[in-house]
């Protein structure tokens, strides 16, 4: 597909999801200070469905206020909160929190007293149970209808603006983690990091995603690295702070026909040697976002596993038995 056609899709899937916020200040910040990037400016180029329209925010204020504001539509359509804190019974909701220089998503206990309020009183929200993983993967992978039609993209692949059209909110939280916010209808509101693109593109895994688009000017950048790599479909790793992440990634462009090499395997390999993956919660960081609902499953087993005993520790035989069974 044309660059000139890909950036029309682009406005268009953004002016219908601007139309489905009720908050102007939030509009403001997605039409001056939103840039949309990685996988679906590639499918675009390639012809191919797009599975997800990415968007981060460029500084951190705008960040703040775009999570807060997801966060309190799912608390105003779900007043009875996320699910009940084990051993307290209160009522606990998601907020966006500033924590360390950056934008989190996580759950506070509500109306528990004072003196039992402690650091464990905050849970990540993809620490919600299984089941809730399971209807997130069938939530975003479910059959779209309502094909839009663009009069000027005559060569527009199927599914690039389909909707799904069931009577709810097209743009309703169906998932949330500390790092990004999945609504339905194929966007995704990254947290994580934020910026300006090439601050974002440093936290990138791989080059052929770093393409954007933004929406103040409707304008499509492309960069020669991205397109020589999507052109010959090889990926080429240029470092993440999700390295462990990205070994698992590469199992889904290598099903759609692309190609590596075993250099760019040593790279992330090498970044993984640095990483403590014995400790839960490093390793509970780098699998967010990755066949959530599987390994939402291996990370339970073993917390629960540490809150019975807290001299535990993960050793490979141990790990191997649970990953077997749950795979």
């Amino acid at each position: 597909m044309n660059p000139k056609t890909v950036s029309k899709i682009l406005a268009r899937k953004h002016a219908d999801f601007m139309k489905h916020i009720d908050d102007p200040e939030v509009v403001e910040i997605f039409n001056k200070h939103s840039i949309i990037t990685a996988g679906s400016i590639v499918s675009l180029l390639l012809n191919e469905k797009v599975n997800d329209y990415d968007y981060y925010l460029t500084d951190k204020t705008s960040c703040h206020k775009v999570a807060q504001y997801f966060v309190d539509k799912y608390n105003k359509s779900h007043p009875e909160g996320a699910g009940k804190k084990p051993g307290v019974g209160a009522v606990i909701k998601p907020t966006a929190i500033e924590e360390d220089g950056r934008i989190r998503i996580v759950i506070k206990s509500v109306g528990i007293a004072s003196d039992q309020e402690t650091k464990s009183a905050y849970e990540y929200f993809e620490s919600r149970p299984l089941d809730e993983g399971e209807e997130y993967v069938d939530n975003v992978t479910m059959g779209r209808t309502v094909n839009e039609k663009i009069p000027e993209a005559d060569d527009l692949p199927a599914g690039a603006l389909e909707q799904i059209d069931d009577g709810k909110d097209p743009y309703r939280v169906i998932f949330m983690t500390s790092n990004a916010i999945t609504l339905a209808n194929s966007v995704q509101v990254v947290i994580r990091f934020y910026g300006p693109a090439e601050e974002i593109h440093k936290n990138y895994d791989f080059v052929h995603c770093t393409n954007y688009w933004i929406p103040d000017g409707k304008k499509l950048y492309l960069n020669q690295p991205a397109l020589e790599s999507i052109l010959s479909r090889t990926l080429y790793y240029t470092g993440s702070l999700y390295p462990l992440c990205s070994v698992i990634r590469t199992r889904k462009f290598i099903k759609k026909g692309w190609h590596i090499n075993a250099g760019q395997y040593l790279k992330m390999c090498f970044q993984i040697s640095e990483l403590n993956l014995k400790d839960i919660n490093v390793l509970d960081d780098q699998l967010i976002g990755v066949d959530c609902a599987y390994f939402f499953q291996v990370i339970d087993y073993l917390k629960d596993k540490q809150n019975k005993d807290p001299e535990f520790k993960i050793e490979l035989p141990y790990l191997v038995s649970i990953i077997d069974k749950i795979f």
